[in-house]
């Protein structure tokens, strides 16, 4: 076993774990106690998390300043990227819009960070998502790791990974179907199936401009605007993304009405612009946001928790 500990006071704008790893952004970490997505806040708490990337069991446990992991490999790398340390996030909070509703996520979750998942497993993940909490969601994808991931033993335990295109492009309707995912089942198989065949992946779309970006994506199967934006934004390094779910729905009727355009693209386009911000050295290396000028994707992601948790 491999163990470090991250100090993140060190870290522009700090980082919380908890509320960056449940706040609906991902679903390939899990806690140890099971808890996942129960707490009716979730902010600033010292649970143990989880998740397995490249046959690597990555532990971490924030305890104040201090972000303590334990691994199989040294994990310091692997949590930089995942959690997206090495955002200025102070930079990319002083450069959002100055209104109440956006200080006041910023001030009450201070230290949230976008997530960086893997791409297969974000893009499935969503595609799980539809008209679904974020409990059930998280239980879905988590019964797909433990049907069909690679089992990885560590510190006594076993862990599984997410399934890789092969291992899930094996499963039948029926079976997914049996494990809760309803008429998802049929989206998730198919979806692995073009990865897995090599007839396209997630990831190509990371070089492209974001608006391609969000088209190449539609062409997987139960893949709308909303879930492309959400693989773009958590996993593919789109900062601008800003996916139009329920919640963010709700936040433009009432807050940016005037954003409201009567369909996807200019709806999308119009909140982009208002949540955007110029860029800077703020973003620590994402490709597919830097050149694009904004960071509206860490407003949504912030006012989506906010809102949610009140």
């Amino acid at each position: 076993m491999e163990s470090g500990v991250i100090d993140v006071a060190a870290l522009p704008g700090g980082f919380d774990l908890q509320s960056t790893v449940e706040s609906g952004q991902s679903y390939l970490w899990r806690r140890e106690d099971g808890r996942m997505y129960e707490t009716d806040d979730p902010y600033g708490g010292s649970d143990q998390y989880y998740t397995v990337v490249d046959g690597e069991v990555i532990r971490a446990r924030q305890e104040g300043t201090e972000l303590r992991w334990e691994s199989t490999t040294d994990a310091e790398p692997y949590l930089f990227d995942l959690l997206r340390l090495d955002d200025d996030l102070e930079a990319i909070v002083a450069a959002s819009p100055n209104d109440d509703l956006i200080r006041e996520a910023y001030d009450t979750y201070r230290g949230l960070r976008l997530v960086r998942d893997p791409p297969f497993g974000c893009l499935v993940s969503f595609i799980c998502s539809a008209q679904m909490r974020v409990s059930r969601i998280h239980s879905m994808v988590t019964a797909l790791a433990e049907a069909y991931g690679t089992p990885v033993e560590f510190d006594g335990g076993t862990y599984y990974a997410f399934p890789t295109p092969e291992q899930l492009a094996g499963a039948t309707e029926a079976e997914l179907r049996d494990l809760g995912l309803g008429y998802r089942a049929p989206y998730v198989q198919r979806t692995a199936e073009m990865v897995a065949d090599g007839e396209a992946h997630p990831a190509d779309a990371r070089d492209l401009p974001y608006e391609e970006a969000r088209d190449y994506l539609t062409q997987f199967v139960g893949v709308g605007d909303k879930v492309a934006d959400c693989v773009l934004l958590f996993s593919l390094d789109f900062l601008e993304a800003v996916p139009l779910d329920t919640w963010i729905r709700s936040t433009i009727e009432e807050y940016y009405p005037e954003a409201d355009r009567g369909n996807y693209a200019d709806t999308s386009r119009a909140i982009r612009q208002r949540f955007g911000a110029p860029a800077s050295a703020a973003d620590g290396g994402s490709s597919g946001s830097a050149g694009e000028g904004t960071y509206a994707g860490y407003v949504q992601t912030y006012v989506f928790h906010h809102l949610r948790t009140a």
